[in-house]
């Protein structure tokens, strides 16, 4: 009896040494492989944080602007259909679409406090003995600056 439970002992030893050498190998193994598995995590399709370029028109190009024309386009049918369906009267789509892409005047408060802000900026520009800007001219640029 008691060569057999050496055995086993001897035996059940093996098996651990075995266990534990293939467990530091495959410990290795996803070590080593997961390195790019957490440069992808949080990214993909939905993800607002993303290095690829978006796809369509260059902001601010003709395709840009012809995009968003369509776009409002289809939301005011969408409204007027609404309209419709309730029973009121259906939009002058084309009214509403050219009153939404009409360029926004520049509010006279607005233009004011970035006025003030430019006065402010030359004050210090001046006082650290530089040349002061042209203070209409920057308004006019900041305000262009913001799509004002």
């Amino acid at each position: 009896m008691g060569q057999t439970v050496g055995k086993v002992e001897s035996g059940l030893a093996v098996v651990v040494i075995v266990v534990s050498i293939i467990g530091i190998i495959g410990a290795i193994v996803a070590a080593v492989g997961s390195g790019k598995l957490y440069e992808q995590v949080g990214k993909g399709g939905l993800s607002l944080d993303r290095d690829e370029v978006r796809p369509g028109p260059a902001p601010g190009s003709a395709a840009a602007r012809a995009e968003a024309e369509a776009e409002i386009r289809q939301l005011v049918e969408a409204k007027s259909a609404r309209r419709e369906a309730r029973g009121e009267p259906p939009l002058d789509v084309e009214a509403e679409v050219a009153e939404l892409l009409r360029p926004q005047g520049v509010d006279a408060g607005l233009r004011d406090e970035v006025r003030q802000l430019v006065i402010a900026r030359n004050e210090r520009r001046i006082a650290r003995g530089e040349e002061p800007l042209d203070v209409e001219a920057e308004v006019d640029r900041q305000l262009r600056d913001i799509g004002a």
